[in-house]
């Protein structure tokens, strides 16, 4: 009978970490070894289960057996099973004999046996029906497969009571296997299969006999105090968060709220207080140790700032709380006490004072200490700065105390907080509000999707930091390779390329990078890499650009002429984007492609058109169309307008497939060949001005 199939093995607490990954790959491994063993209907469903004391997993429908099949067996060739005279050899009849038993047939007669073309040669074939197996034994062995391959990120060895040594993530003390209302008598790290678990560790009262497999997750809920959905008890977290937070925002990081999903089967929110004085402290501070070291939740009024409330999430559901909230407010103190006492501490000396100990806090032992690269940092920031007509002495003070919360007491105990603490501390310190910002906002973009740094002051310290690790790291050979990228240089890319775009910097990549460079001349270690970073740069770019939604030709357009500045990249290739829409642009491209192709089959000739030697009518006419296209199109490129540049373009297609109609380029006289090979010259720059658009051509 086809009915659904329960697996289920309850062990000790999983790791909260792992507990998804371990849970979707016991589900997909027990369902992909039945299905490939041919014990699933088409359509079959698998439903994951895991919660911090199991992993489970319900399929339906499956079958109680998998179906009989036809094998077709090669025996051996003709010419070794048959003699001269086509009597069976003694190969044929031991072969026979191992087949029988495999087929488990008395024996096999040879007149059964199928002579069939074989490549070029004939052979003897076996066809038989191989009875389908027990889902007993496709279990089997689809479990042992399964757990073999979980993601386990650390394997323990524990002795069961009768002596085995068994090796898993956490010990294991019950096995469920049920097909229906059935149990499928299979076995796993020592355990024999049956229908007996258990609920919730304190809510629940001994064993639970699951009667149907059907009937698992709602037998767990009821009567076990168990949600075993690791979805269902997330959104149950999720909806209950909300109505504790009474009206307040939640701090919610879902790798929070994944975390604490792993550690509770039947979580209860409670809301919980601290002291009002704590909230003198940076609320960074705050609600970092509050989420890291408690798994608390953080609540803050509409404007941002932090409560003295937060929302903690237990296992235990009780109608007098008050002990569980009490503890948890007792614990989280002593947390807040600490980040008080180092912030306090910190204010004692200012960040300019700290700017020594950087020389005693190596950065890379090929490119010396904090102190030493803060000094390139500096020196770059200034540079930049000059070239955005920007405030220097700004960018000089920003840059140089950059690095200096480094050296802090709550950043030695929260590094995440690198860079927010400067900030608060330069304030203190009575530093330019500019400044203070600079030091949080040369992190900026941490990640994908980060916020830009809002301040020139802070866009010019940040471009100097990452073109000084980018070009500096890769400079002593420690460029990213395939998937290893230990020192984050995609990352340091993609912010320099997005500072430039979004901000419209009028800055050219190649004078960034050989101020760069230049600042770790006379270290022995470094190696120019600027020719490999530009090209890391324009892969980076064409990626970025094609997350907006530009096609990979488009992008190809503009950056294959790798333009210097990215000012105004956007609005070329929303140019081309609308160019490529008209009906002429096919037959434009197409045409761009083969002229760039014949100009670099020639050797360089004079670019300027003889007009008395245009002797054919079509390139008269192409001449005259470009001459008073000219002006239109310089007008347009004058004023930035790329797409009018571009649209120009469209009245010459007629005269371009006229000319390669009618005109032979390569005319043996020498000059009417140059001429009109200095024709398409001075054609395919004004096609070319904004964008490469023979990369349109399919």
């Amino acid at each position: 009978m086809n009915q659904t199939l329960l697996v289920e093995l309850l062990t000790e607490e999983l790791p909260p970490k792992a507990l998804d990954r371990l849970g979707a790959a016991f589900a997909a491994g027990i369902f992909e070894g039945l299905k490939s063993r041919g014990f699933l209907e088409d359509g079959a469903i698998a439903t994951a289960y895991a919660t911090p004391r199991r992993l489970a997993v319900s399929i339906t429908p499956v079958r109680a057996g998998s179906p009989d099949k036809t094998v077709r067996e090669k025996v051996l060739p003709v010419t070794v099973a048959l003699d001269a005279e086509g009597k069976p050899t003694a190969p044929l009849m031991k072969k026979l004999a191992a087949l029988a038993r495999s087929a488990n047939v008395p024996e096999i007669a040879i007149d059964t046996l199928e002579r069939a073309a074989d490549g070029k040669n004939e052979s003897l074939f076996y066809s038989y029906i191989a009875p389908g197996a027990p889902l007993s034994a496709g279990l089997q062995d689809a479990l042992t497969e399964t757990v073999a391959k979980l993601p386990i990120p650390k394997v323990m060895s524990y002795q069961r009571p009768d002596g085995e040594t068994v090796h898993f993530v956490r010990p294991v003390h019950k096995l469920i296997a049920l097909h229906g209302s059935q149990v499928v008598p299979v076995s796993l790290l020592g355990l024999e299969a049956s229908n007996v678990t258990l609920g919730h560790r304190f809510l629940s009262q001994g064993e639970l006999t699951i009667a149907n497999a059907d009937a698992y997750a709602a037998t767990l809920e009821t009567e076990g105090r168990v949600i075993a959905s690791i979805a269902d008890r997330k959104q149950r977290i999720r909806a209950q968060l909300q109505a504790k937070a009474e009206g307040d925002r939640i701090l919610m990081p879902e790798a929070l709220l994944d975390e604490v999903n792993a550690l509770v089967e039947w979580p209860v929110v409670y809301a919980c207080q601290f002291e009002d004085a704590f909230l003198s402290v940076p609320q960074e501070c705050l609600i970092l140790t509050m989420q890291t070291n408690q798994k608390y939740f953080a609540l803050t009024d509409a404007s941002g700032r932090l409560r003295s409330r937060f929302l903690i999430v237990s296992n235990i559901e009780t109608d007098d709380p008050s002990h569980i909230i009490g503890g948890n407010e007792r614990v989280v103190r002593p947390r807040l006490s600490d980040a008080k006492f180092f912030f306090e501490q910190d204010k004692k000396r200012r960040l300019v004072d700290r700017m020594p100990g950087l020389s005693n806090v190596v950065y890379h032992n090929k490119l010396g200490s904090q102190g030493e690269r803060t000094g390139r940092i500096t020196v770059l920031a200034m540079r930049i700065a000059k070239m955005l007509d920007a405030d220097a002495t700004l960018a000089e003070r920003g840059a140089m105390l950059a690095k200096t919360d480094l050296l802090t007491d709550m950043v030695g105990e929260f590094p995440e907080l690198q860079g927010i603490m400067g900030t608060y501390y330069a304030r203190h310190d009575g530093e330019p509000e500019e400044v203070a910002l600079a030091i949080s906002e040369h992190y900026q973009p941490r990640f994908a999707g980060d916020a830009l740094p809002s301040t020139m002051t802070g866009t010019v310290v940040a471009l100097a930091d990452k073109l000084e690790t980018l070009v500096g790291i890769w400079g002593i050979g420690l460029a990213p390779t395939g998937d290893r990228d230990p020192f984050a240089l995609r990352r340091h890319a993609l912010g320099i390329l997005r500072m430039l775009v979004e901000k419209r910097l009028p800055l050219a990549i190649p004078a960034l990078l050989l101020e760069t460079a230049t600042l770790f001349a006379g270290n022995a270690n470094f190696k120019d890499p600027t020719a490999e970073v530009t090209t890391f740069l324009y892969e980076r770019l064409r990626g970025l650009l094609r997350e907006r939604g530009y096609s990979g030709n488009e992008v190809e357009a503009v950056v294959a002429q790798q333009p210097e500045v990215l000012d105004n990249i956007v609005e070329r290739l929303n140019a081309v984007q609308a160019f490529a829409a008209l009906p002429e642009a096919e037959a434009l491209a197409a045409a761009n492609k083969r002229i760039g192709n014949i100009l670099k089959k020639t050797d360089e000739v004079s670019a300027t058109v003889k007009p008395e030697l245009l002797v054919e009518a079509a390139e008269k006419t192409l001449h005259a169309a470009m001459t008073n296209l000219k002006s239109e199109i310089d007008a347009a490129w004058a004023k930035g307008d790329f797409t009018g540049t571009l649209r120009a373009l469209a009245g010459l297609r007629d005269a371009v497939d006229a000319f390669f109609n009618d005109v032979m380029v390569m005319a043996e006289d020498v000059a009417l060949r140059n001429n009109r090979i200095a024709l398409l010259s001075e054609l395919h720059g004004m096609m070319n001005r904004v964008a490469d658009i023979s990369k349109l051509a399919a």
